[in-house]
C-alpha cells in the first residue's frame, strides 16, 4: 500500500469486497431482468423491443455517470458521492416498482444506471488511493471475481422469480441490494482522499484535465483496449437472449443457467490473471489474453455459421472469460497513467466503456436478423478492434504502458 492514510491490511479484503458488490450494481440491474423481457413487454403494452431499449439507456446511463463521478470525487472524495450514487439508485429502483408507463420507466432506468455508476467508478479510484499499479491490477482481478457472482447468479434467480414471483419482484430486490450497500459502505469504507490531496477545480480545468488525460497514450490505448474487449461482453448480454431462447428454444431458466455458465468463466480467468501477475507485467498478460479473445470470437463466428449451440458455448466461455484477464489489466495500466487525476482517469475508463456498450448494444438490436451473426459479428469486430490498437500502439507506449 502506497498511502498513509490506507487502511490496514487485514481490512483490505472486506473493502475489496464491499468494493465488487458496489460493481455489481451493473450486472445485477441487467442480466437479472433479461428473462423477463417478453413478460415486461406485455406489462407495459409495448413490443419487446422497447424493453430492449431500456438496456441501452441503462448503459448509456452508466456511460454519463461515469463521467460525472470523476471530477466529483477529486474534489469532494470518495464517501460522499458514493453514498449520493446509491441513494440516487435506490430512489429510482422504487419509482421503477409503481409506474406503468413505459417512457417513465425508461427514464427511471436512466437514472438507476447514473447512481449505480458511483460504485464502480468510485471502486476503481480507492484501489488506485492504496495500491501501487501491479498491487492494484491483483485487487482489481479479485473484485472482478465478486462482481462476477453478479452475472452468474443474477440470470439465475431472475428466471426463477420471473417464473414463479414475477418481473417486478426481481425490482425488490435491486432494491434490498441497494439498501445493503448503502449500510456497507455507511459502517466500512473510509474515505481514502484526504482534504489536501483534493483538486477544487472549475469546469474549464476539469476539461482541460480530460483532454491531457486523451491526448497522452500511456492513459488512453489500454482504455480504449478496455473499452473495445468489454463490449463484448455488452454484445452478448444484447444478443443472447434471443439466441439462446428464440433461435435456440431454450427456456427461461435454462437460459439463466447457461448465461450463468459462460459467465464464470470471468471468475476462472480472473484467478489465472492473479496467478499471471506474479510471473508478469499487466501489459504482457493482457497482449497474450488479446490473442485468446480474437481467436475465440473468431470462432464464435464459426459456430454461429454451423449452428451448434454446444460450439458457440465454448467459443463464447473462451471469448468472455478472456475479459477476465484484459479488463482489469487494461484498466490498472491506464489509471497508472493517470497520476494524480485518479477520479478523472476512472471517470474515462467508465465513459469509454459503457459508452461503447451503449454503442454496441445498440447495433446488435438494430442489426437483428434472426441469426447469431449480429451477435456473434459484434463479438467478433470489437475483440478485433482491441487487438489492433494495442499490438499497432507504438512500442514506446507499450512499454510504457506496461510498466507504469
Amino acid at each position: 500500500m502506497n498511502k498513509s492514510n490506507a487502511p490496514g491490511p487485514a481490512n483490505m479484503p472486506r473493502i475489496i469486497g464491499i468494493l465488487g458488490l458496489l460493481a455489481a450494481f451493473a450486472p445485477l440491474a441487467t442480466d437479472m431482468y433479461l428473462p423477463g423481457f417478453h413478460k415486461m413487454a406485455e406489462y407495459f403494452g409495448v413490443a419487446e423491443g422497447g424493453i430492449e431499449v431500456t438496456l441501452s439507456v441503462f448503459f448509456l446511463g452508466l456511460a454519463v455517470g461515469q463521467a460525472l463521478y470523476g471530477p466529483l470525487i477529486d474534489r469532494w472524495g470518495r464517501r460522499a458521492p458514493l453514498l449520493a450514487g446509491i441513494a440516487l439508485y435506490i430512489a429510482a429502483t422504487l419509482a421503477c416498482l409503481v409506474t406503468s408507463d413505459i417512457h417513465l420507466f425508461t427514464a427511471l432506468r436512466f437514472l438507476q444506471a447514473v447512481g449505480g455508476a458511483a460504485g464502480m467508478i468510485v471502486g476503481r479510484a480507492i484501489i488506485a488511493d492504496l495500491l501501487n499499479p501491479r498491487e492494484g491490477a491483483r485487487a482489481l482481478s479479485l473484485l472482478l471475481v465478486v462482481m462476477a457472482l453478479g452475472p452468474i447468479l443474477s440470470p439465475i434467480l431472475g428466471g426463477f422469480i420471473i417464473t414463479e414471483a414475477g418481473w417486478k419482484t426481481i425490482f425488490i430486490v435491486m432494491l434490498g441490494f441497494g439498501l445493503l450497500c448503502a449500510v456497507l459502505v455507511w459502517l466500512h469504507i473510509p474515505e481514502t482522499l484526504p482534504p489536501q490531496r483534493r483538486q477544487r477545480h472549475s469546469p474549464a480545468h476539469v476539461l482541460r484535465m480530460w483532454g491531457a488525460l486523451l491526448g497522452d497514450g500511456r492513459f488512453v490505448v489500454p482504455a480504449l483496449v478496455g473499452g473495445f474487449a468489454q463490449a463484448c461482453m455488452f454484445a452478448f448480454i444484447t444478443g443472447s437472449p434471443f439466441v439462446f431462447m428464440t433461435l435456440h428454444s431454450v427456456s427461461a431458466q435454462a437460459y439463466g443457467w447457461l448465461f450463468a455458465l459462460i459467465a464464470c468463466a470471468l471468475v476462472v480467468f480472473s484467478q489465472v490473471n492473479r496467478w499471471a501477475l506474479r510471473r508478469a507485467e499487466p501489459g504482457a498478460v493482457m497482449g497474450a489474453a488479446l490473442v485468446l479473445n480474437l481467436a475465440a470470437g473468431l470462432g464464435t463466428l464459426a459456430a454461429a455459421a454451423s449452428g451448434s449451440l454446444a460450439a458457440l458455448l465454448v467459443t463464447l466461455w473462451l471469448a468472455i472469460g478472456s475479459l477476465g484477464l484484459i479488463g482489469a489489466n487494461a484498466a490498472a495500466i491506464a489509471m497508472a497513467a493517470s497520476r494524480q487525476s485518479f477520479g478523472s482517469g476512472s471517470s474515462l475508463i467508465g465513459v469509454a466503456q459503457f459508452g461503447f456498450a451503449f454503442l454496441v448494444s445498440g447495433i446488435v438490436a438494430a442489426l437483428q436478423n434472426g441469426t447469431a451473426w449480429p451477435m456473434t459479428g459484434a463479438i467478433a469486430a470489437c475483440g478485433a478492434l482491441a487487438s489492433l490498437l494495442w499490438f499497432a500502439a507504438p512500442a514506446r507506449i507499450r512499454k510504457v504502458a506496461a510498466f507504469a
